[in-house]
């Protein structure tokens, strides 16, 4: 019994012997360490979005000095004020017709989403296209027509007029002024008969004689129509075109006229009364809001003095002083709204009531226009 109780015993004790050994060498052991963490990866930049690409097109060269210049003007500011977001081109010396479309639907080709038709002849082109490609912003300036993807803008060029009018009837000495017209459309129309309304209200006496080059842009034509005015006893003049031409003449005869879209004060110094001009920039600043925005909608937009948009500037220091003074009341009237243009009564050059007394012209009435005013010579040719 003793033999196999201290069998039992030493068996005992080799077996806690080799669980103490076992449980040394665990405690011994190293820990390994744990792997290090991926770095994060890093995110790629994300890719600039392509500018909003913008086509102007233009009836005329941008170095006219005129229509286009000031429309190319307007391109330039958006460019600097809206930077990389935006990206413009242009095409200049378009023709109205067949080619306008040629060139729209060219521009649409290239990607551009805004396209700017800057002449009233373009209208037919522009709708046309417009209604093949309803993702893309139509503008058209002077125009008429609209649809869901293509509006109007235009200035009130006829404020400008209105106050030439006033310094030519307070310049004149044969009380005889010219215009040389363009096309015998309303746009035209306002502005001769403003013209000749704003002389009339500080010289009752004043005639006016109208020739037309039937073209925006054509330097000669309007040197010849300015010098036939000149030869009819016209001593002041205006013009609806596009060129410094019409300023040119007047000075080589010893004359006055005004600039007209821009400042063309440095063309004809001696000669240059004042410039009727039109800042395009708020306006092409608006629509690219509207479209980066996503708030562009189809509208008429007809923007004058009080908007910014018109100026009557660069006023001749021989000017007198009372008239830049009462330029200036009517700028004031225009910009507040105490003042209209085209406020009755007015009547036609055949004697005929065109607008009753105290009632003033809204721009359906203004819109529609087909007379020449009580002062202004002749008769309005039909068709272009």
């Amino acid at each position: 019994m003793k033999h196999l109780a201290r069998r039992s015993l030493m068996k005992h004790a080799a077996l806690s012997a080799v669980i103490a050994a076992a449980a040394l060498a665990g405690c011994s052991k190293k820990e390994e360490p744990k792997p290090a963490a991926a770095p994060a990866p890093v995110a790629a930049p994300a890719p600039a979005p392509e500018p909003l690409k913008i086509g102007f097109v233009y009836v005329g060269p941008v170095g006219d000095a005129g229509w286009t210049f000031a429309h190319d003007l307007g391109r330039k500011a958006i460019e600097a004020k809206f930077g990389d977001k935006i990206k413009t081109t242009f095409v200049e010396k378009v023709p109205e017709g067949p080619d306008a479309e040629r060139v729209i639907r060219d521009l649409v080709a290239q990607g551009n989403k805004i396209i700017f038709a800057t002449s009233f002849g373009y209208m037919d082109a522009m709708e046309k296209v417009a209604k093949d490609h309803p993702d893309v912003k139509f503008e058209h300036a002077t125009g008429y027509k609209t649809a869901e993807n293509f509006r109007v803008y235009e200035a009130r060029f006829y404020e400008d007029a209105y106050m030439a009018g006033v310094v030519a009837g307070r310049m004149t000495k044969t009380n005889v002024l010219g215009f040389v017209g363009s096309f015998p459309i309303p746009e035209v129309l306002r502005n001769i008969n403003a013209y000749t309304l704003g002389a009339q209200s500080v010289n009752p006496k004043i005639t006016t004689k109208v020739v037309w080059v039937n073209t925006w842009f054509d330097p000669p034509k309007e040197s010849e129509a300015a010098q036939s005015l000149i030869n009819a006893k016209a001593d002041v003049l205006l013009q609806n075109t596009d060129s410094t031409a019409v300023l040119q003449t007047a000075e080589k005869n010893g004359k006055y006229a005004f600039g007209w879209d821009s400042d063309m004060s440095a063309f004809a110094p001696k000669a240059h009364l004042a410039s009727c001009v039109v800042l395009w920039a708020p306006y092409y600043e608006k629509t690219v809001n509207d479209v980066l925005n996503k708030t562009w909608k189809t509208e008429v937009t007809k923007w004058g003095t009080k908007e910014g948009i018109n100026d009557f500037a660069k006023v001749a220091d021989f000017v007198p002083a009372e008239v830049k003074a009462e330029v200036e009341k009517i700028k004031t009237g225009l910009k507040d709204g105490s003042f209209s243009v085209f406020k009755g009564p007015i009547v036609d050059n055949t004697g005929k009531e065109q607008l009753a007394k105290d009632v003033v012209g809204d721009d359906a009435w203004k819109g529609g226009i087909n007379f020449f005013v009580k002062g202004v010579e002749g008769q309005i040719p039909s068709g272009k």
